[in-house]
């Protein structure tokens, strides 16, 4: 009998777990069917993810969604697995994405490290999928081929330029398959005195890759071999710029006809005429990014952006605290200043312009911000939306935006 009544009491319990179990099962599928419904009944999901340096409490990479309709930025995540995760880049099929940290790979190296991080296509955060050492010191910027089949890392204190492969299956990536080392240096002896490679951008075909050289006042121009990777230099094999301008950034205009160079040391940006043959480009044009009236030393430039459209030029001024805002005249590709915008915070670092060109935001990485900007896409200027947020240090945002099938 005693058995009897301890067998009822086992199944009454089963019972009860049992049906506890089908509550929560149910309050799950309750709550992943909202998710669903959230998702179908939006045309997109916009997300930003912000760059950051080490330091004032900064935990590493930030995930926000973006609303488009009020300019406002939610949090969805933060990833800490490299410490100061300072420049990143988009695979252009939107699946990875590859972050550039200071951080040393091993314990007995001092080279950078590369992460690669899936997307998840239906919420934007991220999850690493591999890592590698970028072969060198303290890099600065990573771009991905058009095509997706390579990553390029700049490394400002190595003074060289790796390259790796990705995976097309899983977005991985293998060891360095080139390492190309710079040589030589510049007339301003404190910031020139050994090459500095800043960024590295790939033709819009992949063939060739542009490099800024900031220590030796060189563009070097590289053919890419598209089956390896590897690097060679090009039939012109680099573009001279002014001595002492410290060439940063580099950025094409959508028709690829010309290019444009944020020369951080002079505070200049460079218009080239490019030869899509060759890879070569020609100077046309040489123009200030600072008022005529501002003498304050100590401005520098930073980052470079063109409009979806091709008709208007941004850059940023760190000192002045500034976009400068050129209209891109479209028969010579030469630029004619509109005016400047007060980026409403310090170090403006990096900004973005967002895919359908109706924002700006603007990391500004002394005053801790990231401040947004609703562009007028008749004329080019800026307006202050309202809305910022607090980011430690913020030194790169990147768009992804999830097109949503019905």
């Amino acid at each position: 009998m005693k058995i009897k009544i301890n067998s009822v009491l086992f199944s009454i319990g089963l019972l009860v777990v049992g049906l506890a179990g089908c509550a929560e099962s149910g309050e799950e599928e309750k709550k992943k069917a909202q998710q669903q419904q959230l998702i179908q009944e939006r045309a997109s999901e916009e997300v930003i993810y912000v760059g950051t340096f080490a330091g004032r409490g900064g935990e590493g990479l930030y995930v926000y969604e973006f609303d488009r309709e009020t300019g406002a930025l939610d949090q969805l995540q933060t990833v800490s697995d490299r410490e100061a995760p300072d420049f990143q880049a988009l695979h252009p099929e939107g699946t990875y994405l590859y972050s550039v940290s200071d951080e040393a790979f091993a314990e007995d190296s001092d080279h950078g490290t590369i992460s690669a991080y899936r997307i998840d296509r239906e919420t934007g955060m991220l999850s690493l999928i591999n890592e590698q050492s970028v072969e060198g010191q303290g890099p600065a910027h990573v771009s991905v081929d058009p095509k997706g089949r390579f990553a390029y890392v700049s490394n400002y204190s190595g003074g060289n330029l790796s390259v790796f492969a990705i995976d097309p299956e899983d977005g991985s990536l293998g060891q360095a398959v080139d390492v190309v080392q710079h040589e030589g240096n510049s007339v301003n002896k404190e910031r020139q005195n050994a090459p500095h490679v800043h960024s590295a951008i790939p033709s819009a075909d992949g063939r060739f890759i542009y490099v800024s050289d900031l220590g030796t006042d060189r563009i070097m121009i590289y053919e890419v071999d598209q089956n390896s990777g590897e690097l060679n230099p090009a039939e012109v094999p680099y573009a001279e710029s002014t001595p002492g301008s410290g060439p940063r950034h580099f950025t094409f205009h959508p028709d690829s006809n010309y290019a444009y160079s944020a020369e951080e040391l002079s505070s200049t940006v460079a218009v080239f005429q490019t030869d899509p043959s060759t890879g070569a480009l020609t100077e046309i044009q040489r123009i200030s990014m600072l008022p005529e009236t501002y003498e304050e030393p100590g401005n520098s430039a930073a980052d470079i952006h063109i409009s979806p459209d091709g008709r208007f030029l941004y850059a940023s001024n760190r000192g002045h605290d500034s976009l400068v805002l050129y209209e891109i005249d479209q028969n010579s590709g030469k630029l004619s200043l509109v005016g400047h915008e007060p980026t409403r915070g310090g170090h403006p670092r990096n900004f973005m312009i967002d895919r359908e060109g109706t924002y700006v935001l603007v990391a500004n990485m002394d005053d801790d911000n990231i401040v947004v900007f609703e562009r007028n896409k008749a004329t080019g200027e800026l307006s202050y939306t309202g809305q910022q947020i607090e980011v430690p240090m913020p030194v790169c945002l990147t768009q992804y935006v999830i097109d949503i099938e019905e």
